[in-house]
């Protein structure tokens, strides 16, 4: 399945606005997780938990907005991101919970958290394309 250059280019504008939003969400994740570990002495998994799940929901509604166009019901759309969103959330809980039984991590949260998000990124890109539009390129 090839792609044409029209396609090419709108699936790179469309990741460059998924990549704006998802920074403002996980801007919120990571302050809010840092402040959770640091200010409040929150362990990292639940912090973790609190964090991605405020996120989770900022993140829904500029994608709902600014970067998908919603094939069908918004309540649909905001189960299935959800239930995306779930599985994300458990993959980045994983990776926070396996880099800090090192104590380097354990050490440098915000890298932490940063490896975590880089490697959820590309995941929930392409399941929430397909919860909005149906298209997974």
């Amino acid at each position: 399945m090839g792609l044409n250059k029209e396609t090419l280019a709108q699936l790179v504008k469309m990741k460059a606005k998924f990549a704006m939003s998802g920074a403002v969400a996980t801007s919120v994740d990571f302050l809010l997780y840092l402040w959770l570990v640091d200010y409040q002495d929150w362990a990292p998994v639940p912090a973790n938990i609190v964090s991605y799940s405020c996120a989770v929901v900022l993140n829904f509604m500029m994608q709902k907005r600014f970067v998908f166009q919603l094939q069908g019901s918004a309540g649909r759309a905001f189960l299935l991101s959800v239930l995306v969103s779930v599985v994300g959330l458990s993959i980045n809980t994983g990776i926070v919970y396996a880099l800090t039984r090192f104590a380097f991590f354990m050490e440098y949260q915000a890298l932490t958290k940063l490896i975590a998000t880089g490697i959820v990124f590309f995941y929930n890109f392409y399941l929430k394309r397909y919860v909005f539009e149906r298209k997974f390129i």
